[in-house]
């Protein structure tokens, strides 16, 4: 799985250094290529040529080294790497991720990297329970970087506590699990729904909703970058999809949605309904444009109830297909929730509640708790909308699963 992968492993100045010979070993067991990225401060721990004879390449730690190969290296290496493994991971080098520091040749590596990014924490349980550190630790979540929590035990300055880096097989594991997922979706076709629709009243006007679509499309790619086939049915957004292999449908109303769900349920595997549906529209479209000089004391819009999607859906689910609804509610979140997984005849229930900063419309993340069809839930913290989107596509895979 790891055959020919490209690992940057990033190395900051704590007495856990050491650890790193032996990450940097199992990569290169497993046929990864491997190269080190370092600040000054790790050489005091381990040494260059122990690290350059293990990963069999060139050391950087100098933003305009004499060795550099390139004189913009932090970028030629970023452009290499297919993920990056900063173990151990200080809380110093933690704070300039968070923050955007770039003033030696880790950071300023760190911050021109835009794939996948594990944090391997390692420091003194003080400094780690530091308020500081902590949301630091939480601005990496929120933007999708994987934190493998330290470990609780003895640590070098005699204290015992939480703050000892994770042992190297542990974060192997971690990003050997994160490449074999990739496939873990292969021969699947998924059906999304994203953004929200717009119900017009005339030719100009319309009911509509905040709804993004974020949400909905980075569900889509995580389901794509796993190896699923995947059509995605969106309503009117403002969202490019960086996936090419997605199939994009793009429709306005709820109607047009339903219709196009229709078309494509029968055939897929697993369908997952994230578009906010306008609950009602106008029960009769203007043909013309409404002027307010021809209704001076205003105008009365008759709304109907707007096609119910999901529940057709529900309707028509097959016993080997799995279906995925979402709520977001702002009073009694889980009650509700619930009574609509069963109504709906879902598998399980993605609910977010407006009551939480961070969550919902508009926002580049989300807070959400997943409810499985046999009363299961799981509450998540708040993350990245691409994080959460790589939960839910681990829920519904766990659920595909037990069919298979």
């Amino acid at each position: 799985m790891l055959q020919k992968k490209k690992v940057l492993i990033g190395i900051s100045g704590g007495i856990a250094a050491y650890k790193a010979a032996f990450l940097i070993r199992l990569f290169r067991k497993a046929g990864a290529e491997v190269k080190v990225v370092g600040t000054r401060n790790a050489f005091e721990f381990i040494t260059r040529v122990t690290l350059e004879s293990l990963s069999e390449n060139k050391v950087y730690d100098e933003v305009f080294g004499p060795q550099n190969d390139y004189t913009t290296e932090h970028i030629s290496l970023t452009d290499w790497g297919d993920v990056f493994v900063v173990a151990p991971a200080t809380a110093n080098i933690i704070g300039k991720i968070a923050n955007g520091i770039a003033d030696d040749a880790l950071s300023t590596s760190l911050l021109a990297f835009n794939k996948k990014v594990f944090v391997a924490p390692a420091m003194n349980c003080k400094m780690y329970d530091h308020f500081a550190t902590q949301k630091n630790l939480q601005t990496l979540r929120e933007h999708n970087l994987d934190i493998i929590e330290p470990a609780m035990g003895y640590l070098a300055c005699g204290y015992e506590g939480k703050g000892r880096m994770e042992e190297p097989e542990v974060i192997f594991e971690k990003v050997r699990a994160y490449f074999s997922r990739n496939d873990s979706l292969a021969g699947k076709t998924v059906m999304v729904t994203a953004g929200p629709t717009h119900e017009a009243i005339d030719p100009v006007r319309y009911i509509g909703n905040h709804s993004s679509g974020r949400m909905g499309y980075a569900i889509a790619e995580e389901l794509a970058r796993r190896g699923a086939k995947v059509h995605l049915v969106s309503g009117p957004v403002n969202i490019e999809l960086k996936e090419d292999s997605v199939n994009l449908i793009k429709v306005t109303s709820a109607g047009q949605m339903l219709e196009a769900c229709l078309k494509i349920f029968p055939e897929v595997d697993a369908a997952i309904m994230a578009a906010a549906v306008a609950d009602f529209t106008p029960g009769n479209q203007h043909a013309s444009k409404m002027k307010k000089s021809d209704n001076p004391s205003g105008i009365t819009l008759e709304l109907v109830p707007a096609p119910d999607i999901l529940g057709r859906m529900g309707e028509m689910k097959k016993k080997n297909q799995v279906l995925v609804g979402f709520a977001l509610e702002t009073d009694n979140e889980e009650e509700n929730a619930r009574m609509k997984l069963k109504k709906k005849n879902l598998d399980f229930i993605v609910l977010n509640s407006l009551r939480e900063e961070g969550a919902g419309f508009g926002t580049p993340t989300n807070k959400i708790s997943l409810i499985n069809n046999n009363g299961e839930i799981i509450r998540f913290n708040l993350k990245s909308k691409e994080a959460v989107a790589s939960d839910v596509t681990d829920n519904l895979t766990a659920f595909l699963e037990k069919i298979d």
